[in-house]
Formats: C-alpha cells, structure tokens, sequence
C-alpha cells in the first residue's frame, strides 16, 4: 500500500506502521527529515526522478515522496470496545453502513481521529476500503484511528447491544441530536451516500437521530453530517 504525498507520509512516520520503502524526489532538500525518520524506522530510501513518482501516484500529488507499507491493517469491534475501556472512557464508535466513496471514507476517518472516536467499523461488501485513496484523504489520520471490518453491519450492532452500548441511527425524521445524550457509551450509524441507512439496520438501532434543517435541501453529505454529529458529541463530553 502507498501512502502519497508529505501529510499523508509525516502522519504515518508518527505511527506504529512499518514503513517498508520510501521514494523520494532526487534533490528535493527539503524532505531530508522524513528520509532520515524513514531511515530509523528501518525503512529503504529509493531517490527518484519524477517521472517515477509520477507513475507511482498516478491522478494523485505526490509532492516529491511517496510511503510503501504493507496492506492496511484492520482491527477487530473487540479490539476498539477494549480501546475505549483501556482509556476508562465511555465508547464512542462509528459504524458505516455502505459508505462507498473514498473521499467520504477518508473524510470520516479524518473526523474520527480529530474527535477522539474509539474506533470506525465498515461491512467487509459494498464498501469503500482503506486505500492509497482513503489515507491521502484522511490526511494520515487512517493511521491513528482503529478501523475493524465485519461481515454484517447488523450483527456488529446486536453485539454492541449486548455491551450496553447505545446504538443511534443517523437519519432523515429522527430525534434532533442537540435533544440527545452523547455522555453514555455511544455508537452512531452513518448511511450510504445514496440511500441513507437500511431499513433494518435502523430498527436494530435505539434510536433515529437527526441534524435540525432548515434549507431547502433536505441531506447533508455523509462525512458533514458525521462531522457535525461528531462534534455534538465532543462538546457534550469535554465542554463541561
């Protein structure tokens, strides 16, 4: 897997993943200190001309360096319920039930690690997967941010379930999410881009939750509206 470009490499140089390769843009000066980070965490440095970037990144900026590891590493929804409970916080967890573009994915992870969220679970189908994509979009933060993928959404909510924790559905008609308690043990549901969250899917969960409105189109993007979800929660939790 490759990691492009100097946000995308600088937040993985201060994670836990092993680089394997490092390309670098022959004379660019001024990545001297991510070559020489690569270089500790045992990784090999390949200087390049461009035009080997280039084909490296295809459509993306590389911005002369460009990270290789090995396939993204998943976690599983035991590993991130344990991560909340190691931190004697209350869980905080993001379940994405078909969230399909990359963009979106990469947001949401972006949004997860910066509101502090325990961990993000997506269905092993009709998913988007973190990819080069993913972690460029995410700014790195893919690489601090627990992601556990199952093979049904609604089995990973019956289980949160029989933990205590509080599943909300985010969609069209629910309770507003200023009317709703976040200082518990919390998991929220983000629809697809299209179709929002599925029937069932919304039934297992506690409760719909949903952003107050009053424009004239009726949806928010899925990264914005777990954004601003994500930070109800936040505020709720560390405001006091």
């Amino acid at each position: 897997m490759l990691s492009i470009g100097k946000n995308a490499v600088r937040e993985l140089l201060g994670a836990d993943t092993k680089i394997q390769k490092l390309y670098v843009l022959k004379g660019a000066h001024d990545l001297d200190k991510m070559v020489e980070g690569a270089r500790a965490k045992g990784a090999r440095i390949e200087f390049c001309e461009k035009r080997v970037l280039d084909k490296l990144a295809g459509e993306l900026r590389h911005q002369g360096v460009i990270a290789e590891t090995s396939d993204f590493e998943y976690c599983t929804l035991d590993d991130i319920l344990a991560i909340a409970k190691g931190k004697g916080e209350k869980a905080f967890i993001l379940l994405l039930d078909g969230i399909e573009d990359p963009h979106n994915l990469g947001s949401i992870l972006r949004v997860a690690e910066c509101a502090g969220a325990h961990g993000v679970v997506i269905p092993s189908r009709r998913s988007a997967t973190v990819n080069e994509t993913v972690i460029r979009i995410s700014a790195g933060a893919a690489n601090h941010v627990a992601v556990a993928k199952v093979g049904n959404i609604n089995d990973a909510i019956r289980k949160l379930k029989d933990e205590f924790v509080n599943v909300y559905c985010a969609d069209m008609g629910g309770e507003s999410i200023y009317d709703t308690r976040f200082d518990v043990d919390t998991a929220i549901v983000i629809g697809s881009e299209g179709f929002g969250v599925k029937e069932l899917t919304s039934k297992l969960c506690d409760k719909v939750i949903a952003l107050p409105q009053r424009g004239k189109v009726n949806s928010l993007n899925a990264s914005v509206a777990c954004g601003i979800i994500c930070y109800e929660v936040v505020r709720q939790r560390y405001s006091k």
